[in-house]
């Protein structure tokens, strides 16, 4: 099967994104319908996200002098899934920008080649203790253009 057709919306398809992480799928997820809960899904961004930066860095990015701040998310739910279900989160780049990346996200059932979600997940880096926008710290930047870019 083809990868879903979105004009301009970057990688559809499972062997479109350059990483890929496994997420499990947990009871709580599921909502009264059986399937997981819209809202878990962006939970799945962040954690394929953060989890990610933290293994391509090999550092707690808790712990750098700049933070990534979740400034924009949206996704594109095209088929549902279920608890206990093994999902497969891919990670792409849209955007590497001086203050912020804009990351593609594909979430797939298992081993499909097809995404049953695609997503968009905007990190803006801003100062730990002041909040204000600065730029992304150098060992983010590397591992993002490295792996991603």
């Amino acid at each position: 099967m083809r990868g879903v057709t979105t004009p301009g919306a970057g990688p559809t398809k499972r062997g479109d994104f350059p990483v890929l992480r496994r997420i499990t799928t947990r009871w709580a997820d599921n909502d009264v319908y059986g399937h997981v809960n819209n809202v878990v899904y962006y939970e799945y961004f962040d954690t394929a996200v953060n989890g990610w930066l933290m293994e391509a860095t090999g550092s707690d990015i808790r712990d750098l002098p700049a933070i990534g701040i979740v400034a924009e998310t949206s996704c594109k739910f095209l088929a549902p899934l279920s608890f206990p279900e093994e999902v497969t989160a891919g990670l792409g780049l849209e955007r590497l920008g001086r203050s912020s990346v804009v990351y593609r996200i594909g979430l797939f059932r298992g081993d499909d080649d097809v995404p049953a979600a695609l997503g968009r997940f905007v990190h803006v880096y801003v100062d730990a203790a002041s909040r204000s926008p600065v730029e992304i710290p150098e060992v983010i930047r590397t591992a993002v253009a490295t792996h991603l870019g």
